[in-house]
């Protein structure tokens, strides 16, 4: 017996007295009663009755249907991810009346903003760093701080009570008589569609060097580091040429000697160029994409010049960079040419892959760990949604002001497919 057929049997069991004392009253039924059970949806033991107000005994094989729902954790919709991607699906799925909940591994609001470096500056004024809705304070010359950012997403999340359960880490994925069955520590849910908005920070990539495991000093992705105090007069190789790279050399060359390993000559944009630009870019390249063009923007550069990436250049830290080296010893990197630089620690900020295992039953999963998409569409599974994992789920799609785009796309598609469902058109 199949894990819905389970709760199904549970629940006949558990609502039958309900059902029959709902029988018997079915013309007694007045508002009052009613406001009961709205007060109930409040608790979250149902979904979203208020649509039934008109005619309460004729609708009374809908509040059992709804009570059933909820009794099996049944949605329209599950988000798994309540970071700012879930946020911005979750902004536009309230206007729709979808019933959806938001599952999200973290014990706090904000997603991956929480774990950041104390000191990170956003590369995008705050103007240019606003989910839909809500313009973020500081307007278009301010870079927001990581602390700002994740108050910032707080407040989101509360203004519009978004449905958010945590923590709740999703274990697995799967697919039983065409709903989505998510399963967690705790319970199972079950959805029409689905979205996936993990993001990428739970899945941090480090090159596989040769001799890592054999070196003493310290090993860490920049998704780990918090702050300069661990590497207070310390000799630290920072290695990536991204903007995570250039603001945690910044920082830690100001307490430590450095050295810069990148896999190219860093490209720093112009000082008035920042994340606004890139946006634009993207945006252009977004609309031609619709219009069956291609649009190929010029090349600026890729480092956006923050205050302390700037402040870092006046120091002449930014002047040379290494390319990649090709393993450790124990306490020195080491070229093929032979030089070799002694090093008590190393920083990778060298990206991050999809976090998407919790799919993997699904077998969606690309030997890359993609999903094949168009848009934010799965296109080897019906109502599998992917958001804000980058451009390969829309242009711009990891960024704060980027996403709400690809959210509103997204759930446009959800109902147009539920309500093609509903009336019979798969097509």
């Amino acid at each position: 017996m199949s894990i819905l057929e389970n709760q199904s049997r549970d629940f006949r069991i558990q609502i039958e007295p309900i059902f029959e004392m709902l029988t018997h009253k079915k013309k007694e039924l007045k508002r009052v009663e009613w406001e009961a059970l709205v007060r109930k949806t409040e608790q979250g033991i149902l979904n979203s009755p208020n649509q039934y107000l008109v005619d309460i005994p004729g609708n009374l094989d809908l509040i059992i249907h709804y009570l059933f729902n909820q009794f099996l954790n049944q949605f329209d919709v599950i988000i798994i991810g309540g970071g700012q991607s879930g946020l911005a699906v979750g902004y536009y799925l309230r206007r729709t009346g979808l019933s959806f909940i938001i599952l999200d591994q973290e014990s706090e609001p904000s997603g991956s903003w929480q774990h950041m470096w104390q000191s990170l500056h956003l590369f995008s004024p705050a103007q240019w760093s606003s989910l839909p809705g809500i313009i973020m304070k500081g307007g278009s010359d301010y870079y927001p701080t990581r602390d700002e950012a994740i108050e910032y997403i707080k407040n989101y999340e509360n203004k519009y009570n978004l449905p958010v359960k945590r923590p709740m880490k999703v274990l697995r994925v799967q697919r039983e008589r065409g709903l989505f069955v998510v399963e967690t520590p705790g319970d199972v849910y079950y959805s029409k569609a689905l979205v996936s908005a993990t993001g990428s920070y739970g899945n941090p990539f480090i090159p596989d060097v040769p001799g890592v495991k054999q070196f003493k000093g310290k090993v860490i992705h920049s998704s780990q580091y918090y702050s300069v105090e661990e590497f207070k007069n310390m000799r630290v190789a920072i290695v990536g040429e991204g903007n995570s790279g250039a603001q945690i050399l910044a920082e830690v060359s100001e307490v430590s000697r450095t050295v810069w390993i990148t896999s190219k000559e860093p490209r720093f944009l112009a000082d008035n160029i920042d994340g606004r630009y890139l946006f634009d870019a993207a945006s252009q390249v977004y609309e031609a994409k619709l219009k069956g063009k291609t649009y190929h923007p010029p090349s600026l550069g890729d480092i956006v010049m923050v205050p302390a990436v700037k402040e870092a250049r006046e120091r002449g830290v930014l002047q040379a960079s290494l390319r990649p080296f090709q393993n450790l010893s124990p306490n020195s990197l080491i070229w093929n040419d032979g030089h070799t630089e002694t090093v008590d620690a190393v920083i990778f900020c060298t990206g991050f892959k999809p976090s998407l295992d919790h799919l993997s039953a699904l077998n969606v999963l690309n030997s890359d760990g993609r999903v094949s998409t168009e848009g934010t569409r799965a296109t080897n599974l019906e109502n599998l949604s992917l958001v804000g994992y980058g451009n390969w789920t829309g242009f711009a799609s990891a960024t704060l002001i980027g996403v709400g785009r690809s959210a509103k796309q997204t759930v446009e598609e959800i109902v147009r497919q539920l309500d093609a469902k509903a009336h019979g058109n798969n097509g």
